[in-house]
């Protein structure tokens, strides 16, 4: 077999009949009798597969045998024209090898309907269903899309760190780093936990967020993106949340709140119709197995201009509503993911840009505005996710910056570096974050989060 190169089956069903060809694959099924049998073959290129023929008299009953769903098989063959519906090409198998064979009786994905929860617990080998081979694939597809993006726009690729000694976000939920003995922790003389001892020589985690050293970044190149791993200790056991997930974060020196409102809309609408341009077979199956109004929903994103709405008005919409919410609206309250969805899918039926929050439930680096209530952030609010989008101009005003950190009882000490972006040399700017997980719970129609991302790190949970 080694005297012709392997074709992948995506090259394959684009190939014109009547060559000699190699395929390489795991076998999907195989049905037939011992005159012929037809293998449906699938290297993991493509949702389709490729149908194989074996003829009886070229391949014995016993020699097929062990060709089973789940085996891995190579396959050369003439490439023929396809008398059957639903693919053009199938190859007429001249020769097949046996790489590995995978045991009926325990061989978990047999051809049946399997629930999400199963799957989970067998994520090493849920990437060969139809289902997460589309989501997969997807996956790459937008994570190709967010760099191709930001390099056409003069963007620079800027890597943050995932051990910081700075919580972002204030929340505190955060993974402690440490090569302390937890059998024999040193204490300080009043009792606390002595870090000095600890490898970085102080109290360090697992970054939340690489927005404070974007800003770093933004003003001296101007125009940075992060695209990494970040954690939060979050005991959340929610379809939308979880332990460990992607965040892009793009920062803009000299671009205020508008500029930014503009830029998350091109952005999304730009992965949205790169993932219909480049994903077709992908979303189609999507669309027909998992959300029958996927594609409708995705060319709606891209052909409308979003809501811009004040926070205050949005509160407004909700509470003469009449809508029954799990959770009470007034102004002030920091909205669930039903108060944005109603907003979004009952009231404008269109994603909606929401700015203007209250200061009190936003993170401490936001603009404030001339009001002194609210701050000049923005959220972007899609259907069937809620929030997709997260940012605001941020405060480049040192002393408001300082005074807002009073407030809240931030400790000032290890954050110099960050005041020293006021210091010297202070400019408007601008940026947001986007969860690459809740992008492709959008982009594909599923409505699990952990089923978007290959291994789900979530509250007693940290498998394979």
């Amino acid at each position: 077999m080694s005297d012709i190169k392997r074709k992948t089956i995506v090259e394959l069903l684009g190939t014109d009949p009547g060559e000699t060809v190699l395929a390489k694959g795991w076998v999907r099924t195989k049905r037939g009798n011992k005159n012929i049998s037809f293998i449906a073959l699938n290297d993991g290129s493509t949702v389709n597969n490729i149908q194989v023929v074996c003829e009886g008299k070229d391949f014995s009953e016993d020699f097929l045998k062990p060709v089973t769903t789940g085996a891995c098989i190579a396959v050369k063959g003439e490439l023929v024209e396809s008398p059957g519906s639903g693919q053009n090409v199938e190859i007429h198998a001249g020769e097949i090898k046996i790489y590995g064979t995978a045991d009926p009786a325990t061989y978990p994905l047999q051809k049946k309907g399997h629930s999400m929860e199963f799957l989970r617990e067998i994520a090493h080998l849920r990437p060969r269903t139809n289902t997460f081979g589309c989501v997969f694939r997807i996956r790459h597809a937008m994570a190709y899309a967010i760099h191709k993006y930001f390099n056409d726009r003069g963007f620079f690729y800027l890597h943050t760190p995932l051990i910081t000694g700075s919580d972002a976000e204030g929340a505190g939920d955060m993974f402690q780093v440490t090569t302390l003995d937890l059998n024999n922790v040193p204490k300080t003389d009043d009792g606390r936990i002595d870090y000095s001892s600890d490898f970085f020589g102080k109290h360090t985690s697992l970054t939340v967020s690489g927005q404070l050293e974007a800003e770093l970044g933004a003003m001296s190149l101007g125009k940075v993106y992060t695209f990494g791993p970040t954690f939060r200790a979050e005991n959340s056991n929610t379809p939308r949340h979880l332990a460990e997930f992607w965040m892009i974060e793009p920062e803009v020196a000299f671009n205020d709140i508008n500029d930014n409102m503009d830029f998350a809309e091109d952005f999304i609408k730009y992965l949205v119709r790169y993932a219909l341009d480049n994903c077709a077979d992908d979303l189609a199956f999507l669309n027909k197995m998992i959300d029958k109004g996927l594609l409708e929903r995705l060319q709606s994103v891209v052909s409308t201009d979003f809501v811009r709405l004040s926070y205050g008005d949005g509160i407004d919409i909700l509470i003469k509503s009449g809508a029954k919410f799990e959770f009470p609206v007034h102004w002030g309250v920091d909205l669930q993911s039903e108060h944005e969805r109603y907003l979004v899918e009952k009231h404008f039926g269109k994603p909606v840009i929401l700015t203007d929050y209250p200061k009190d439930i936003k993170a401490f680096y936001m603009k404030q505005n001339l009001d002194g209530k609210t701050v000049r952030a923005m959220d972007v609010l899609f259907p069937k996710i809620g929030e997709i989008i997260g940012g605001s101009e941020r405060e480049e005003d040192l002393k408001k910056l300082e005074n807002r950190m009073e407030e809240l009882g931030m400790d000032k000490s290890g954050m110099q570096w960050y005041l020293d972006l006021r210091r010297y040399g202070t400019a408007p700017h601008s940026g947001f974050g986007l969860g690459f997980e809740r992008l492709l719970l959008f982009v594909t129609g599923m409505a699990n989060i952990r089923d978007v991302i290959p291994f789900p790190r979530t509250p007693k949970s940290a498998e394979f």
